[in-house]
């Protein structure tokens, strides 16, 4: 969600830190710890995201595949630079919940009670999402296909919550 491995460190140990502090507020059986936890990642990187400055795309990660051919990896670099700006363009909540259903690989159930809504809204904030995500893309759309972060390997890992 953040597009900066530093700043994801930081929203990390920022949420040990209220986990350890609010623990006694945790009801067991009316969420998971680990949902519980991401619920609290999720607003903090919301946090973040509001208070930060526009994001520039140049200190996009390298691939990390070092099988690939140095071609390759340019090409593969570009397709997540795309997605990526795509992604920064689209509203907070779709773009949360693309990143815990995509990349953090939440279930629906689990990414509706990180953010709070029914299944059914974040449903619809994928469907939109993802739709807006086409749209941006759409002139590049040949060259994505061949790898994405939403849909195969790009070398994009999804880290940087």
């Amino acid at each position: 969600m953040l597009n900066d491995p530093v700043e994801a460190e930081d929203v990390v140990q920022d949420t040990f830190i209220r986990v350890w502090r609010a623990a006694e507020k945790w009801k067991p059986g009316q969420a998971k710890v680990s949902t519980w936890m991401c619920k609290i990642a999720v607003n903090l990187c919301l946090d973040r995201l509001r208070k930060s400055r526009p994001s520039t795309m140049e200190n996009a990660p390298d691939p990390r595949d070092e099988s690939a051919t140095p071609a390759e990896q340019m090409e593969s670099q570009e397709r997540v630079v795309a997605v990526q700006a795509a992604m920064q363009e689209l509203p907070e909540r779709q773009r949360a919940a693309l990143s815990l259903c995509y990349f953090q690989e939440l279930s629906n159930i689990e990414a509706a009670e990180v953010l709070d809504v029914s299944v059914d809204a974040l449903e619809s904030l994928l469907a939109r999402g993802r739709r807006a995500l086409k749209n941006a893309l759409a002139d590049a759309r040949e060259d994505l296909m061949v790898s994405t972060p939403l849909g195969g390997s790009s070398g994009f890992d999804g880290t940087g919550i």
